[in-house]
């Protein structure tokens, strides 16, 4: 974020002024968290710093950001309480410093393998808000000499600024998503209760019943497919949900996702055809998070298309990465809607009273190939169908 400070103390603790004016008038948690680590790595004069947050309801840590950290999938990744230094902070709320952490027995090497960064110098400090633990802040390996009480006085410092900041982008993003869910809850519930009372009046007659027991039943439905991908996209905006990633062949999971979804293609009279590349590269992803994603794709393309249409799900490789595309031959979508399909809630209009949908899958599947450092993306023309097309970078092999 800024270079290395070498200055006096009193120059560190101008700063740290300034760092603690932008993370207050930061609410998005991802940046802050980004920012946090540089603050400290910064201020600490560290090779590396690290943010670990607290979940107090399953009394685990887990990795969220760190100034090395290349891949936001590994974002997520538990610290065992019991056997870690951060654990040790968290329980203890106390800062420690530990000249070289390969002695100490408290010391969690998993996220040094995950970092590539060997952890020798540490000053870890608790993040505390309201009386309540938010997390750990870490300073990893000091560029000269060793870590000093000036350090952590700074890093407590910081470390305060930090754990209120956390909590106030906590509660814009809840608030946030909470509002945009209470605002789509409106519709559904609108019409259980209009079916709920017409049940209730002795005139309507039998077809009109079942009518409106069909409809209780759809919106149930609806509302139960919604709250579930709320608590999705909830985790990944939050952070914390959890990625794990593992090496393997994306012809698989193609092929599970086609099989699987095959069935409910045929009941409509929709063909779906799997091209896929032979002998295509392994990749490093989260297979249930991947698929996710392809079933998501498969179950829009579905919905979307015409009656006897096609899909094709398509895979290829380049050099640098994967892609794979889902090709219908639908209605397209036009200019206009396009650029608002990733968004939360989005729905086209008019497809509201023809297709059920929560509003919440695409910009769901934005989120999980962003994590994944990749790209998702939409070409159509309107009367012409529509492709997805999901671009997922190769990681180099580790030896």
């Amino acid at each position: 974020m800024v270079n290395s400070i070498t200055g006096s103390l009193l120059e560190r603790y101008q700063r740290l002024t300034e760092i603690s004016q932008e993370l207050a008038s930061t609410l998005e948690l991802e940046i802050l968290l980004d920012r946090i680590v540089h603050a400290a790595a910064d201020l600490s004069d560290a090779e590396a710093a690290s943010i670990l947050l607290y979940d107090e309801n399953h009394q685990q840590l887990q990795f969220e950001a760190a100034t090395n950290l290349e891949e936001p999938m590994m974002r997520g990744l538990v610290v065992p309480v019991n056997n870690s230094l951060a654990g040790w902070i968290v329980m203890n709320r106390q800062p420690v410093i530990i000249d070289d952490a390969t002695q100490d027995s408290r010391h969690f090497g998993h996220i040094s393998k995950v970092t590539k960064i060997s952890t020798k110098s540490l000053l870890g400090v608790p993040l505390i808000t309201k009386d309540k633990v938010v997390g750990v802040l870490e300073a990893i390996n000091k560029r000269s000499g060793a870590f000093d009480k000036n350090d952590e006085n700074i890093m407590t410092a910081l470390g305060a600024q930090v754990a209120v900041a956390i909590e106030n982008a906590r509660l814009f993003q809840q608030s946030d998503l909470i509002s945009e869910l209470v605002h789509e809850l409106r519709t559904p519930l609108a019409s259980l209760s209009t079916a709920a009372h017409l049940l209730l009046r002795p005139e309507v007659s039998e077809d009109q019943r079942v009518k409106m027991v069909q409809i209780i039943h759809d919106e149930t439905f609806r509302l139960s497919e919604m709250t579930t991908a709320f608590l999705d996209l909830a985790r990944l905006e939050s952070g914390r949900a959890r990625f794990q990633p593992e090496i393997f062949p994306v012809n698989d999971v193609l092929e599970d996702c086609a099989v699987m979804m095959r069935s409910r293609a045929n009941e409509k009279g929709i063909s779906l055809n799997l091209e896929i590349q032979e002998k295509m590269p392994l990749i490093s992803a989260d297979r249930n998070k991947i698929k996710q994603v392809i079933l998501n794709l498969l179950s829009n393309a579905i919905k979307y298309n015409r009656p006897t249409g096609v899909i094709t799900l398509e895979t290829h490789a380049t050099r640098k990465e994967v892609i794979i595309s889902v090709r219908d031959t639908g209605l397209g979508i036009l200019p206009d809607v396009k650029e608002h399909l990733f968004e939360k809630f989005y729905r086209a209009p008019g497809s509201e009273n023809q297709v059920q949908g929560t509003g919440l899958g695409l910009a769901i599947c934005k989120r999980i190939i962003d994590a994944h450092q990749g790209k998702i993306e939409v070409n159509s023309v309107a009367g012409s169908g529509s492709t997805f097309t999901v671009y997922l970078p190769l990681k180099p092999r580790r030896s």
